[in-house]
């Protein structure tokens, strides 16, 4: 699975903008997508992720009511629209897809692919 972000950019505190996630390569077997940022000095976290159907997503506090994440599975792309964005929501955002195998054994194996990131900055 190959994984490309884009959408990402400067914008003042309060816009708007919608990151998206183009996946190419065994997306059939992709169950879970998500974002997740990196601030500098900080360590990785999650944004929102959503199940293959789109049927569930979570978000992390920070960005509830203001972040939508979604997915077209006929385009293999996910989104994330960010509204009244905050200075504190800069990072690099980076798109994360998790593929589930199932074994002959029945058990299931769970691999981990991320996007090489795209910055956003929100100016104060």
């Amino acid at each position: 699975v190959q994984l490309v972000e884009s959408g990402g950019g400067l914008v003042q505190a309060g816009g708007s903008l919608r990151l998206s996630c183009a996946a190419s390569g065994s997306t059939f077997t992709i169950a879970v997508m998500g974002w997740y940022r990196q601030a500098p000095g900080k360590q990785r976290e999650l944004v929102a992720t959503i199940t293959s159907g789109g049927g569930s997503t979570n978000y992390a506090d920070s960005v509830k009511g203001r972040f939508t994440i979604s997915r077209d599975n006929f385009k293999h792309t996910m989104y994330l629209q960010m509204n009244t964005l905050k200075p504190e929501d800069t990072a690099v955002y980076y798109c994360k897809a998790t593929r589930q195998v199932v074994a002959t054994s029945g058990a299931i194996h769970d691999y981990d692919y991320w996007g090489q990131g795209t910055q956003v900055t929100v100016s104060s």
